[in-house]
């Protein structure tokens, strides 16, 4: 299969497992104005790359796609929060999001901020259930990561930096190194975490969880230039959401302080350090390589 045809049946199974939480699973019982929001949060399109990523690297140490689907699930729900409250007036004030009315247009703001929450809680009911791994060690161990990287000091931290850049006086505008620890922390490190908690499953040994750190480390700096760029140069139409919203707002990004020119040369970088970093697991890597690609090339 293309990447793109592996993305779209990893897609479906996600969707699949996201949909019956609805159904049968922890979210069936909320209030149905609650699910309704939290179901137009986490089931309106996407790519679903995060819990790909959780699939894919799992299988790397041949952990069945079954056997990681509650896993991936619950990153998704962490991202799906994200944006739910990301989108809100308070900070990005976005309208649309994967091509319709974001959480918060659809329904109010005191709605999409509690469907943020009940995603955010979800995903650590999920990984705390027995039936998600049988081991607890194993069920703590993914709790502790993707914790650490949604938390204060990964994404909510990252999403604090980028409003409060945007939001307050500084004496100067952020530097390159600025804008890279914001992105590595509201960006890179779910999309790193994504990657570890497969490897997590799979009982990975240190070495070749470091490996796959490396190579989500540069997914997710690869992932936020691409996604710079896109808001540079993106069609809405295709993409799905508003661009060129950071110029509008005068938040720097390193399109802005480099170029588009040297942010494609640091994403072939990039793409070298993935390609490196996955080069002990050969051919068994191939999906996780073309990820790689689809993300420095992807065009929404």
């Amino acid at each position: 299969m293309t990447f793109a045809q592996t993305l779209a049946a990893r897609a479906e199974q996600i969707d699949a497992r996201l949909a019956n939480l609805f159904v049968a699973g922890p979210a069936a019982a909320s209030p149905a104005r609650l699910r309704d929001a939290m179901r137009h949060a986490l089931l309106g399109g996407g790519k679903r790359l995060r819990p790909l990523l959780v699939l894919e690297t799992a299988k790397l140490f041949n952990v069945a796609a079954e056997d990681a689907l509650a896993t991936a699930s619950a990153v998704e729900c962490i991202h799906c929060y994200s944006l739910a409250h990301d989108d809100l007036p308070a900070m990005d004030n976005d309208e649309i999001r994967r091509g319709r009315p974001t959480v918060w247009k659809a329904f109010d703001e005191w709605t999409a901020v509690l469907a943020g929450d009940g995603l955010l809680t979800l995903a650590f009911e999920i990984l705390a259930d027995p039936a998600t791994n049988p081991d607890p060690v194993v069920r703590s161990e993914l709790v502790l990561l993707l914790a650490s990287a949604s938390g204060a000091a990964g994404m909510v931290g990252g999403q604090a930096l980028d409003l409060a850049w945007e939001k307050l006086d500084h004496n100067a505008p952020p530097t390159p190194e600025d804008i890279r620890q914001l992105q590595s922390m509201k960006t890179g490190a779910l999309i790193s975490c994504a990657c570890e908690m497969g490897a997590v499953l799979g009982r990975a040994n240190e070495d070749a969880r470091r490996a796959i750190r490396a190579y989500g480390s540069a997914l997710g700096y690869a992932f936020q230039i691409a996604d710079d760029l896109l808001d540079a140069e993106g069609d809405p139409a295709i993409t799905g959401k508003a661009v060129a919203k950071d110029k509008a707002l005068g938040k720097a990004t390193l399109v802005d302080l480099w170029g588009p020119q040297r942010c494609r040369d640091v994403l072939a970088e990039l793409q070298a350090d993935c390609r490196n970093a996955l080069a002990p697991f050969g051919a068994s890597a191939t999906t996780l390589l073309a990820a790689a690609e689809f993300v420095a090339t992807r065009d929404r």
